[in-house]
């Protein structure tokens, strides 16, 4: 049987690729080049590369840990592959910050280190807290579907708040020590941290709280922190400007095991137990929201540092 590089059909091929990417004139030059100048396993060779290389390039595009595989390096812009296709290193680690936001990627460590300077830009910029703001006025127009109003409320309608990121601001923690999710959270020095009551609020949430303490609603926060840092966090809830909760919930050491969404799933059945109607939470982490029951809406606050389950 004859090889396939020996079959007319395979020229055939060839010679319509070519078609595809030049002029008439300039295929027949070409071939009438390839075929006198060329013998017949150097140009197969050439041409089957050249196949080869266009379906790596197509393949790999925009993925850096490949670009780097095939020999990258890097350029003004991004990656450059050995292919010389270069990649956007900005619009790479934007993707990945937003895949982050809506729960594509999940449950990792750190953020990738190529990554840390661009989400630490975008985490303290004026954009971070534009999009806080958006989320804010999203909040505020969905008390317009709310039954209760400040006169009208019957004191069963609630309203849950998480606290780190959502109330009081960790940015001035990773500016400090330089981490911006490229290592992994040490939980001794965070609480250090925490104990020094020196977290700012998040930009427009003191706002927030207020109107939805002024309409009636009993504001709940229910956060991840450890009991042993209640005194902590209600002095620098009050110096950040939040007051007036009905109630502040911490893990205790029966909670301390449990993963964050079964914990906060479980304070939210207790407290629909108590025949309370939940409008709403608001937390930077899916975990605020996972589970049963749900609350009638959901608002996240961007937070692509750290991911906490």
């Amino acid at each position: 049987m004859a090889s396939l590089f020996d079959s007319s059909a395979t020229y055939k091929i060839l010679f319509t690729l070519f078609t595809h990417t030049n002029t008439c004139d300039q295929n027949l030059k070409i071939q009438k080049t390839l075929l006198s100048n060329m013998d017949r396993s150097m140009f197969l060779s050439l041409a089957l590369a050249s196949l080869l290389v266009g379906v790596v390039s197509a393949r790999d595009w925009n993925i850096l840990n490949q670009l780097k595989g095939l020999g990258s390096s890097s350029g003004q812009n991004g990656v450059v592959s050995s292919s010389g296709l270069s990649t956007n290193l900005k619009r790479y680690c934007e993707s990945w910050r937003i895949n982050v936001e809506v729960n594509n990627i999940r449950n990792f460590d750190v953020v990738p280190q190529e990554c840390v300077s661009h989400v630490e830009k975008y985490m303290t910029s004026s954009q971070y807290e534009d999009d806080v703001e958006r989320a804010v006025d999203e909040v505020i127009l969905h008390f317009g579907s709310m039954c209760c109003s400040k006169t009208k409320c019957d004191g069963m309608d609630a309203w849950i708040f998480d606290i780190d990121d959502t109330l009081l601001s960790t940015i001035p923690y990773h500016k400090k020590n330089g981490f911006f999710g490229g290592e992994k959270l040490n939980s001794t020095k965070f609480e250090d941290w925490i104990r020094k009551r020196k977290a700012p609020s998040v930009p427009h949430m003191v706002k927030l709280y207020h109107e939805i303490r002024e309409r009636g609603i009993k504001i709940f926060l229910i956060s991840s922190r450890k009991e042993y840092l209640r005194s902590a966090t209600v002095d620098n809830l009050i110096q950040a400007g939040y007051y007036g909760w009905s109630n502040l919930i911490l893990r205790g050491l029966e909670d301390e095991q449990k993963e964050v969404k079964q914990y906060k799933s479980e304070k939210r059945t207790w407290l629909m137990s108590l025949g309370y109607r939940v409008w709403g939470v608001m937390g930077d982490q899916w975990s605020s929201f996972a589970g049963c029951p749900l609350p009638k809406r959901t608002f996240k606050l961007p937070n692509s540092i750290y991911y906490v389950a």
